[in-house]
């Protein structure tokens, strides 16, 4: 090779956490030295080290071997030298392209000293073949530290290693998380502001108003890791920071693991992994937020309600549905209606063409009978505490049996028909090998019982989960009994009131058979669904 006075030597050396484990072979140091004998002894000129430590060979967007190959563009690198064929990387497409097209274009050498391998005297078939084990391996090494994971995470650990926004590490134990009370207020108040009606757009909003300091930001001000780029505007809260912290479970003191998971060992992109497939590990840390006040949240989440295009917003808008279809009433008004003429009507309405009746209410309406029947909900509750948990414990345990008693039978219809569709898999099969139904009838029948075999066991599979639940569940009086004996009296009703207390409203259509209109509305309450009142007279004789 023609060698020029400003052409470089690229000794390049590579650990991942994963060699680290081999032992003092693969260190960083140990390499360095093989290479500058190597290069010494052999007399390559200007030689120059390239360093990855701590970066895996199945990812080639390690900062030295960018570095490395942008001066190999550049035409300036003479000769790549490694300490073996594994350092420069575990993806044979990856390397097979470099040392046979990149580097043979810029007329570079290469050279991995233990593997005995230099492209100046030609690179034979065992180069692909040790590509190929150096790939195995990386596969290999990738299965074995996700086992890991998964016996750590079984154990009861955590998998992540810094605490979310609101929590902070132990200083005497690095596995350990305190509650952060500087920013476990801001998450609190999040949380407030979401029952109060506020979408995380407006909580954002809110947030930067207060100048309170984003989550990189603080964390960046209290000397924490920073993974984020510091912002611009410390200040300034994303909309999807927000929603986010309204999703974590780690809220109610719970270590969630394996929210997220790769496709491969080869890609680095992260993928959201469904809810189905995270392992949640109950009570590992001190709460920040109450279990009612989290579930109230993500009921409010799931019905995520849209401003109308005057702006105007109805803090019953999400909570309301027809009590005949079931979908959700919508909020209809104009910047020319007055307060009194803003009303609901059902989705399914669209102007008497739809497939339900326009089940109408006026708004103002609305917040007259719900407001009425709490304030004398929570007068009830608090006078008759005692009878009030005896009835809805009955109530709770009547609606249970029923409802424990259909999914039963439907369950029992759902295994009766599997255990017949083995039987007609066997008859079919008996029937094929017989010469009784040709190839293509068989494949036709068998394929259609395969599909209906495999939605019977989705269906047996969800039964028997929400029996499970159903069966183990209790009714939970008491965390209503705390919302209650939060408010003394209520004069008027506010979304965060409202958002506390109702779980949904359902407006039955109208009824004008005597002549007059009369509407019946079910108010469900959290925790406990529709409240029955008994009359307070009725109630005083029985006790007396």
């Amino acid at each position: 090779m023609n060698r020029q006075p400003d052409m470089i030597t690229a000794l390049y050396c590579r650990l991942s956490r994963d060699d680290e484990l081999q032992g003092d072979s693969n260190s960083i140091v140990n390499q360095k030295e093989i290479l500058r004998r190597y290069a010494e002894e052999n007399h390559f000129p200007n030689p120059r080290f390239f360093v990855d430590d701590g970066y895996s060979g199945t990812n080639f967007d390690r900062p030295a071997y960018q570095e490395m190959m942008e001066l190999v563009e550049d035409g300036v690198v003479e000769a790549i030298i490694v300490k073996d064929h594994s350092r420069l990387g575990r993806n044979r497409l990856v390397i097979g392209q470099l040392l046979e097209e990149i580097l043979e274009e810029h007329n570079v050498r290469y050279i991995a000293v233990t593997d005995n391998i230099d492209s100046l005297k030609g690179l034979d078939d065992m180069v692909a073949v040790r590509d190929l084990f150096n790939e195995w391996y990386a596969k290999d090494t990738s299965k074995k530290i996700r086992a890991v994971w998964r016996a750590k995470s079984s154990a009861g650990k955590r998998l992540c290693n810094n605490p979310p926004y609101g929590y902070r590490k132990d200083p005497e134990d690095k596995e350990n998380w305190l509650v952060d009370e500087e920013a476990a207020k801001v998450v609190r108040e999040i949380f407030s502001l979401c029952i109060a009606g506020l979408g995380p757009l407006q909580i954002a909003k809110r947030l930067r108003k207060e100048q309170v300091l984003n989550p990189t930001a603080y964390r960046e001000a209290h000397g924490l890791t920073v993974g984020n780029p510091t912002p611009a505007d410390p200040y300034h809260w994303d909309n999807k920071a927000v929603a986010a912290i309204l999703e974590r479970m780690e809220y109610l003191g719970h270590t969630v693991n394996f929210k997220s998971t790769k496709k491969s060992y080869k890609s680095k992109k992260r993928i959201k992994n469904p809810p189905e497939k995270w392992q949640v590990i109950p009570d590992t840390h001190p709460a920040i937020i109450e279990q009612a006040q989290w579930d109230r949240v993500q009921e409010l989440r799931k019905n995520k309600r849209r401003p109308t295009k005057t702006g105007k917003h109805n803090m019953f808008s999400g909570l309301v549905e027809c009590a005949d279809c079931g979908a959700k009433l919508y909020y209809c008004t104009t910047n020319y209606f007055e307060e009194r003429q803003d009303h609901f009507v059902c989705s399914n309405y669209k102007s008497n063409t739809g497939t339900c009746s326009a089940h109408f209410i006026r708004a103002v309406v609305l917040e007259k009978l719900v407001l009425e029947h709490l304030q004398r909900t929570i007068q009830y509750v608090r006078e008759y505490e005692s009878e009030f948990v005896q009835s809805m414990g009955e109530k709770s345990a009547a609606d249970r049996r029923k409802e424990i008693s259909t999914k039963r039978r439907g369950l029992s219809q759902a295994q009766r028909r599997m255990e017949e569709l083995d039987r007609l898999f066997q008859r079919l099969y008996e029937d094929n090998v017989s010469g009784k139904i040709s190839d293509e009838r068989f494949t036709k029948l068998s394929g259609g019982y395969e599909a209906e075999q495999k939605e019977l066991q989705e269906k047996v599979a969800i039964l028997q989960a929400e029996l499970t639940g159903q069966e183990e569940q209790a009714m939970n009086l008491d965390r209503f009994l705390s919302i209650v004996k939060k408010y003394t009296e209520i004069e008027k009703l506010t979304p965060t009131i409202l958002n506390e207390f109702v779980e949904k409203i359902i407006v039955h259509a109208p009824d004008k058979s005597t002549g007059k209109r009369v509407q019946q509305v079910e108010i469900s309450y959290n925790c406990i669904g529709v409240i029955e009142l008994p009359d307070t007279n009725e109630t005083d004789s029985k006790t007396a």
